[in-house]
Formats: C-alpha cells, structure tokens, sequence
C-alpha cells in the first residue's frame, strides 16, 4: 500500500452500505425472535425454573440463543448498513516510544555540556 499523497486523518477508502432490503427484513425477524426468547428467559427467571436441574439447563441454552442471535443482528448490521470506510493513520516509528525525547527527534548536537549527557545517560528522565 502506498502512502503518496496520503497524509493523517485523509480518507483512504470509502464505500457506501450496501443498505439490502432482505438484510432490514432479516434484522426485523431476528429482533422478534430476540423479542421472543429475552421475554422466555424473564418468564422463566420469574417463576423459579432456575432451582430445577433441567430448569436451570433451559435457562442456560435460552441464554445462549439469545446472545447467538444477538450476534447475528449485529453480524447483518454492519456487513450492510454501516460504509466500509479506510483511514490513514500515522505509524509511529518504534524509537518514539524509547528513550526519544519530541525535542531530541531531529537529534543534537555533537559537543554540548557533557555532564548533561552523562546525567541523562545515568538517569534517562532527569529534567534540565
């Protein structure tokens, strides 16, 4: 990938959503069915079922098909209604995040105070 004329923040790539009528009707129905099952697991919290051995397992199994189905919905969302989108973001180069000070970045001078160098050589977050 090449970066020419790409600067920070710059959109690289956009496609709009697709915005299919069956994934909206699909996200319609999933949703009734979420409706449906959330309404299942309250009316079983509700009455107890969680203290009987099979109770408890129909609970788990409800709760997991709600959390699939969730996933679903959500799956169908952003595949067709939210834009693929690409933006340039700005690498950082992996001596930024050693001992490089911002003001040191372009580096320094040759001769310079010596004893500040050793200071900071001794302990790297000395202050001037």
């Amino acid at each position: 990938m090449s970066s020419q004329g790409s600067t920070y923040g710059d959109i690289h790539r956009y496609e709009p959503a697709r915005e299919s009528t069956a994934a909206a009707i699909a996200i319609v129905l999933l949703t009734v069915v979420e409706v449906v099952f959330v309404g299942l697991f309250t009316y079983g919290m509700v009455n107890g079922w969680g203290y009987v051995e099979t109770g408890n397992m129909y609970l788990g199994f409800v709760l997991a098909v709600i959390f699939v189905d969730l996933a679903f919905i959500l799956l169908l969302y952003r595949k067709e209604f939210l834009p693929d989108v690409m933006i340039v973001k700005k690498r950082r180069r992996k001596w930024e995040d050693l001992y490089v000070r911002e003001e040191d970045a372009d580096g320094r001078e040759l001769a310079g105070n010596a004893w500040e160098h050793v200071k900071r050589a001794v302990y790297p977050y000395y202050k001037k």
